[in-house]
């Protein structure tokens, strides 16, 4: 490997003059010969020239003189357009691959998906290595989940609270600290015998630990939908997602109820459900039809319940 590495050190000068056509032949005459750093020092000295042959030639033959860093730098050249070279991201995807980045090969299979949807060894490729990185174990987020989960299944009679506090949590089977994180202030407010003290009371002993009511409500949630908006993106473009709602044109009222629930955009518009909107004081159904015919303009709809 010494001498490949003083060969390449030669070469970053190159004949910036030749055409890329030419610096592929020249290149092609080299390898013939068997002098592959003088293919490399032709086609680098053509690289300026962004020809994507020329790029990928390039990577290729840095990737068999086990130049991995340069060999990406050219694949990543290669892809950074509108139209990717299918064949470097996939070859961009093994090396990252192999170096134990899933997310990366992943996301490079993602283009490859997305350019050529219909290109088996990329979807074949990607449905891997999602199943390895779904395997990958990280030791120190395994161990940060671990003491999570033990604070969640800490019983709630560990904590500071008044008897009546305890008794109305024990009567509604709230027994654990992660039982109370999935219910909100007004669950605890409409339960018989349980007041503003009791819930200040616990209010107060779950801030001190940095939480607080219904967080682990907001965590599903918020997990639904993120994954509605990925089933979104393939019914709808971006620039239609991304699209703010003031270009549907709404009526005040509707407009409102949308300000009320924190919706800004087409996208997030789509992941609500009618109950979120119904539960909107002075939300109702007529405001209800215009939402779904603004919608449906789009091509869109409101989220449906499984």
């Amino acid at each position: 490997m010494s001498g490949t590495s003083q060969g390449l050190d030669t070469v970053i000068g190159g004949d910036s003059t030749s055409s890329p056509k030419e610096a592929l032949e020249q290149a092609r005459q080299l390898e013939a010969d068997g002098n592959r750093i003088g293919a490399i020092e032709a086609l680098r000295g053509a690289s300026a020239s962004g020809d994507e042959h020329v790029l990928f030639r390039l990577a290729w033959l840095l990737d068999l003189c086990g130049e991995e860093d340069e060999c990406i730098h050219f694949y990543q050249r290669c892809v950074d357009n509108d139209r990717p070279l299918v064949n470097a991201l996939l070859n961009l995807a093994v090396l990252f691959e192999d170096r134990g980045d899933f997310a990366t090969a992943e996301k490079y299979l993602q283009m490859v998906v997305k350019t050529d949807p219909n290109n088996l060894r990329g979807r074949l490729f990607l449905r891997d290595v999602q199943a390895s990185k779904d395997m990958y174990y990280d030791e120190a987020e395994a161990r940060d989940q671990a003491k999570h989960n033990a604070l969640m299944d800490t019983p709630v009679t560990d904590f500071e609270l008044s008897v009546r506090a305890r008794n109305c949590l024990k009567k509604m089977e709230i027994r654990t600290l992660g039982d109370l994180l999935k219910v909100s202030e007004a669950e605890l407010l409409s339960y018989k015998n349980f007041g503003e003290t009791s819930l200040v009371e616990i209010k107060a002993m779950l801030t001190s630990r940095s939480l607080r009511l219904g967080q682990n409500l907001e965590t599903q949630y918020h997990r639904v939908r993120a994954d509605v908006y990925d089933y979104l993106r393939e019914q709808a473009p971006e620039e239609v997602l991304n699209r703010p709602i003031s270009s549907l044109n709404f009526s005040v009222r509707a407009r409102k109820a949308l300000q009320i629930l924190g919706v800004q955009t087409v996208g997030d518009l789509a992941t609500r459900t009618e109950a979120e909107l119904l539960g909107i004081k002075n939300f109702g159904t007529t405001s209800l039809v215009e939402i779904h015919e603004r919608l449906a303009t789009v091509g869109l709809g409101l989220r449906v319940l499984d």
